[in-house]
């Protein structure tokens, strides 16, 4: 720190310096007429403008290396498309703005115009005729060998990663195109993209904890949505019959490798669809955006090869306890022996819990690990599923599902639950859960009960979670490497 605090006055002292010589340290005249990809690009593809006395270019960029020679010098600089060559000559940009590129450091932003050339070794240069220096940086970059390998620092100080780290930059262009590509595969399905409120007078969609606000105006208390589920429904009973929204999400929970408490979802609905057809399309969607992300169908995670390709497995819930999770078939519907082998296992269940949730915690301690590639878990009890349709040959269960990649759960959907009446007896146990000490367990919205009783087609609706999905399309083992700014406690 006292090295660090050293040299920062070192930088602070050249800039005045700078400045008394009447330097200017920020100017914004300078126009860029390439970007370094373009140039790269034009090297390649027209050897003709190239030379001495070919056609100049203006590019500007970070310098990230210098190599001085006495009257001439090699850096290196970069933009958000590449990294190029430049090659500085005192005779060619004059003994001032040579004198000022001397007095420069790496970090520092500069512009050059001048014609491309390739050096002996075959390298692509920028020839400066004109030198500019554009934003000087009074910090100095974290040094190059060894970079941030500190992942608090990392994600603190995101800029500096992105600056240092070609695999971070990387990373949130997958990202970004991920988002792009799901939209234009939505659109190109009929889907039409909406806006729903993110402050809501009842946090409802999913069981979790909100994060509440107040509203001076209005005089009401408001909470940052959990999901937008309820009210994308009500659009289906507005007419909008395939609507889906790429949305933030915010949750007042724990954060972990798999969690952080503001979260990006893309949810969907279908009318006239179950979730069957969901679980197509699902399978279709990952398939296109893997290739259009990564290059193809199959790729790399955690030392794990996952196939996006053909149909997946669908694995009924209580087929799976007894089948991975290792729970006998005898003690399914048994309440007292489900807790006797939870215990057994290790898993904490307390007896209060309903027999729906207990099985819901096994399945999530025994089996959910174990899921690596892609799987539908279908047929969730009844008392975890307060938004889904019965399922018809077992009223105990539900028409839904969960996905399942790499250990994770990455999408949830179902058949939804239209019947007004069977929702407001829905939403009246759930009220009598929270009275028992659930706190996340939903609310009664008379308003969305309204909404239903209008009438709701048959619909089928998903919710995808796009971080998770990021991680397993870069190889992520952690969520806060895909979120720009990941939430952390504050530094001490």
């Amino acid at each position: 720190m006292e090295e660090s605090n050293k040299l920062l006055k070192i930088r602070k002292q050249k800039i005045q310096e700078l400045k008394d010589s009447g330097v200017s340290l920020y100017p914004n005249d300078f126009r860029v007429t390439a970007t370094i990809k373009e140039l790269n690009r034009i090297i390649d593809d027209n050897p003709e403008v190239m030379g001495e006395d070919g056609k100049n270019f203006s590019v500007a960029g970070r310098m990230m290396a210098v190599n001085k020679f006495g009257k001439s010098s090699f850096i290196r600089f970069k933009d958000r498309t590449g990294q190029i060559q430049g090659y500085l000559q005192k005779k060619a940009i004059g003994d001032k703005d040579y004198d000022l590129f001397k007095k420069l450091d790496v970090g520092d932003f500069i512009g050059i115009t001048g014609p491309l050339f390739k050096t002996r070794t075959g390298e692509k240069t920028i020839l400066a005729k004109e030198f500019r220096l554009i934003s000087k940086a009074v910090r100095a970059l974290p040094e190059k060998f060894h970079g941030i390998k500190d992942p608090e620092k990392r994600y603190r100080q995101r800029y500096l990663d992105l600056i240092m780290n070609n695999d971070t930059k990387d990373i949130f262009i997958k990202r970004s195109k991920t988002v792009s590509v799901l939209r234009k595969f939505f659109e190109e399905k009929g889907f039409m993209e909406v806006e729903t409120p993110m402050m809501q007078p009842l946090p409802g969609g999913a069981e979790a904890t909100p994060f509440k606000t107040w509203h001076n105006a209005l005089g009401m208390e408001l909470f940052l949505r959990i999901a937008p589920e309820l009210y994308l429904k009500r659009l289906v009973v507005g007419g909008f019959e395939k609507v889906f929204e790429i949305n933030r999400n915010f949750r007042n929970e724990g954060v972990s490798t798999k969690h952080n408490p503001e979260f990006t979802m893309v949810e969907f609905y279908q009318a006239y669809a179950n979730y069957e057809d969901l679980m197509d399309l699902t399978e279709e969607m990952f398939a296109h955006v893997a290739k259009e992300v990564t290059g193809s169908e199959k790729f790399e995670y955690q030392g794990d090869v996952i196939n996006f390709g053909g149909k997946w497995k669908r694995l009924p819930m209580m087929d799976s306890l007894f089948e991975i999770g290792g729970v006998s078939k005898n003690i399914l519907d048994d309440t007292e022996a489900l807790l006797a082998f939870a215990e057994k296992k290790g898993i904490t269940i307390t007896k209060k819990e309903r027999h729906g949730k207990i099985l819901t915690k096994l399945f999530d301690s025994l089996v959910e690990p174990n899921l690596i590639q892609p799987t539908f878990v279908t047929g969730y009890p009844v008392e975890v599923s307060p938004l889904s349709r019965k399922n018809d040959d077992n009223p105990e269960l539900t028409d839904r599902f969960e996905l399942f990649i790499a250990g994770k759960e990455i999408a949830n959907g179902f058949s939804e639950l239209n019947d007004p009446s069977d929702q407001y007896d829905r939403f009246f146990d759930q009220a009598a859960q929270r009275k028992e000490g659930e706190t996340e367990a939903h609310i009664m919205d008379s308003d969305y009960i309204e909404a239903l009783e209008y009438g709701m087609p048959p619909t089928a609706g998903e919710g995808i979670g796009i971080d998770r999905l990021v991680m397993l399309l870069t190889n992520s083992p952690s969520i806060r490497e895909v979120i720009l700014f990941p939430h952390m406690k504050k530094s001490s």
